[in-house]
This record gives structure tokens, C-alpha cells and sequence, in this order.
């Protein structure tokens, strides 16, 4: 998967799950890795830190 299609999956969970993409994708990593798929855990992992990218910094 590239950049361009991991942004693409990253703004898509963002637009169907809101606040809830990056725990979506981290849930997608943990079951992936356990189920012993690691190429595709990777690439949730990525689209993870794609959501962080996007969302930006908190604030408190």
C-alpha cells in the first residue's frame, strides 16, 4: 500500500468513525498480528499513524 492510498483509508475511517477511527485501526492491528498477518497489521498500523497525522495535535 502507498502513501496515497494509505491517506485515502485514513480519511475514509476518519469519515465513517469520527473520534473513534485511530482506536478502529489499532483494534484492526491488534487482530491482524494475532491472527499472525503481519504485512497486513502493518498496514493498519500505518493508516493509524495516518489518522494521527490528520487529527493534528490535542488540546487541552
Amino acid at each position: 500500500m502507498d502513501a496515497i492510498q494509505t491517506a485515502e483509508y485514513a480519511r475514509a475511517l476518519l469519515s465513517a468513525h469520527g473520534g473513534k477511527a485511530e482506536a478502529e485501526a489499532a483494534r484492526k492491528t491488534r487482530e491482524n498480528r494475532a491472527a499472525g498477518n503481519t504485512v497486513e497489521a502493518d498496514r493498519w498500523e500505518a493508516i493509524r499513524k495516518a489518522i494521527i497525522e490528520r487529527r493534528g495535535p490535542r488540546q487541552t
